[in-house]
């Protein structure tokens, strides 16, 4: 079991530079769909609910004057949790 640990940390840190180097410290709304594989107008409608899902998603956001952006670091962090949870769900 510790291992898993160890290998699912060094995923997570490989999430996350991978998104660094691709797209810097802030993510736009059209980015983060990129990344999700969703539409940008797709994912404006899917963290207007109020699911466990939009309000992580939100938690990353910030508004810089009129535009919208995510913190890469914490979506990246967002994204390893889900995957230790479909890791663990699948096994």
């Amino acid at each position: 079991m510790r291992e898993l640990k160890l290998i699912t940390k060094g995923y997570a840190m490989t999430i996350e530079e991978t998104l660094l180097q691709s797209f810097g410290p802030l993510l736009s709304i059209s980015q983060l769909a990129n990344i999700l594989d969703r539409s940008p107008e797709g994912l404006r409608i899917s963290l207007r609910n109020s699911s466990e899902w939009a309000t992580r998603i939100n938690q990353t956001r910030l508004k810089i004057g009129r535009r919208v952006y995510f913190r890469t670091s914490e979506i990246a962090e967002v994204l390893s949790e889900d995957n230790e949870i479909d890791t663990r769900s699948s096994v």
